[in-house]
């Protein structure tokens, strides 16, 4: 049976923004302008959107009418932010499989681009009724367990929680090239993904959880050099550590704040991790596709570095 190396595959996002500096900088540079256009979203945005996005990230439970409203009015918003997600993603696909298209550092808004927002939305729909059809199930078998006694309802009730996650997580992670599917084949591959991972499920969980792993260490060891940094240079200009809080995340959402000089450092540092974030998380399908297809790779799995 073909198989990959879960670790090769999830460090590949490193190597490719190491071996590619140029792109790697077209990309932060672009999240760097996403994250500015956030902000100046965010200062004039409506209040009824402002609700609905604090309703949908409320920890309350919805009812369907509630959760409906909410999505229309932040309609907008999520489909910006489905479109950043899959422009950043058919990057990195871009650079894998098309490695000599290099204009605007692999970065496009076309039919790739489209076909993967598509995919997004179809597979939203397929995750919220995946959600529902597993709740009910696990619902219905604790309430089975009622009848055998409290205890064996409550034993049920409690293995249901990581079954439950298991399942939803396995069905995920069985999906989870239909991305790369669906770039590489230039279709919507909706499906497709199932066969090809059949018998590779911890396999790719594996070099997902450690790239996962790995970009959420870098992260945090950069988090710490910065607010190190920011720290000092409070201190050096006078003022106190409890500062750094609203100096980097003010509370007052206005232009005029996201001008400081600590929120655009900020800013900057932000943008790099979520380039980084972005090529890290989706080069380990890319590598699993490749090897899972069938076809010969277009390309060494660590990339040619860009000339020039």
């Amino acid at each position: 049976m073909a198989g990959f190396s879960p670790s090769d595959a999830a460090l590949e996002g490193f190597r490719l923004t190491r071996e590619n500096p140029k792109a790697f900088g077209i990309w932060a540079a672009a999240s760097l302008l996403v994250n500015v256009l956030s902000g100046v979203i965010d200062a004039f945005m409506p209040a009824s959107v402002k609700h609905g996005l604090e309703t949908i990230s409320a920890s309350d439970v919805m009812t369907g009418p509630q959760l409906l409203d909410a999505l229309i009015l932040t309609a907008p918003v999520i489909l910006l932010g489905l479109a950043v997600l899959n422009i950043m993603a058919a990057a990195v696909y871009r650079l894998i499989f098309r490695h000599d298209d290099t204009r605007f550092g692999y970065l496009r808004l076309g039919a790739d681009e489209l076909r993967l927002m598509g995919l997004t939305l179809i597979y939203i729909v397929l995750f919220i009724g995946l959600v529902v059809g597993v709740g009910m199930v696990s619902g219905i078998v604790v309430a089975l367990g009622s009848l055998a006694g409290p205890a064996v309802q409550g034993f049920l009730g409690w293995l249901s929680i990581p079954i439950s996650f298991g399942v939803i997580v396995y069905v995920l992670v069985r999906l989870s090239l239909a991305p790369v599917a669906t770039f590489a084949e230039r279709r919507l591959a909706v499906f497709e993904s199932w066969g090809l991972t059949r018998g590779q499920f911890w396999r790719l969980f594996g070099a997902y959880v450690l790239a996962l792993a790995c970009v959420v260490v870098v992260g945090f060891l950069a988090l710490v050099v910065f607010t190190g940094a920011a720290g000092v240079v409070v201190l050096l200009t006078g003022g106190q550590i409890s500062d750094l809080g609203s100096i980097l995340n003010p509370k007052d959402v206005t232009l005029r704040s996201y001008l400081s000089i600590g929120l655009i450092a900020s800013m900057i540092l932000s943008s790099v991790f979520s380039a980084l974030w972005n090529a890290v998380m989706a080069a380990p399908g890319a590598v699993a596709y490749q090897q899972l297809h069938g076809d010969p790779p277009a390309r060494p799995l660590s990339v040619q570095p860009e000339a020039g």
